[in-house]
């Protein structure tokens, strides 16, 4: 007879596996470059700036490499000047990736051998309701972003930041000018769009496993 799991072991299970799901979305969709270079003729972004797609992109990839470095101290872009508010936002924002990394790999293992452990006991349709309850998170945020992005966006700031840097002037951080609000809007789509499929995935999974279980019993 197979040890089940206590019903802590399983919630704890659980709360890892979500939190690695939405971590790796995270990490996708931030990272997701195809995205930026697809928006950069999408919106036009040249032509808010001097500068050339090869020039941007390599801007661009400065900026990514500072923000995914843990080691990195100092952002300097060589063609946009940067005030120290438009710095210190972008510092803050470095915090925020080094956050969901870090809860990332606390949890992957705990999340994988939750899974394995699941597997080995045939219980895999413990994920069904759960995550059908965790589809709903998307849905929902998705249609508040739908309703006014704009309302969305600050709220989104006003969590997750402690000050106004994010405020850029285009005058004195003329980066603003090449990150638009739309391309904000197509990641917080993109991450949406892998989560509800994420969880979809540990739905249908779950629900096989069941459909599985019932017929070797029949």
């Amino acid at each position: 007879m197979k040890k089940m799991m206590a019903p802590w072991q399983r919630r704890l299970g659980l709360l890892s596996l979500f939190l690695t799901v939405i971590t790796l979305v995270i990490t996708i969709a931030i990272n997701f470059r195809p995205l930026y270079v697809f928006d950069i003729h999408y919106l036009n972004i040249l032509d808010a700036t001097t500068v050339g797609k090869t020039t941007l992109l390599k801007n661009f990839d400065q900026l990514m490499a500072f923000l995914n470095n843990p080691f990195a101290h100092t952002l300097a872009l060589p063609d946009f000047p940067m005030s120290s508010a438009g710095r210190g936002h972008f510092i803050d924002v470095k915090k925020l990736f080094m956050l969901n990394y870090v809860v990332l790999l606390v949890t992957i293992i705990p999340a994988v051998v939750f899974l394995v452990k699941l597997k080995k006991q045939q219980s895999l349709w413990r994920l069904i309701r759960p995550f059908q309850w965790g589809m709903v998170i998307p849905v929902i945020l998705g249609f508040l972003m739908a309703t006014s992005f704009d309302r969305f966006f600050v709220t989104f700031h006003e969590l997750f930041f402690q000050n106004d840097d994010w405020l850029f002037d285009p005058l004195t951080d003329p980066i603003i000018n090449v990150l638009p609000e739309e391309f904000f809007m197509h990641c917080f789509i993109l991450a949406f769009v892998l989560l509800e499929l994420c969880f979809l995935a540990l739905v249908l999974w779950g629900r096989h496993s069941l459909k599985q279980k019932t017929n070797a019993h029949h």
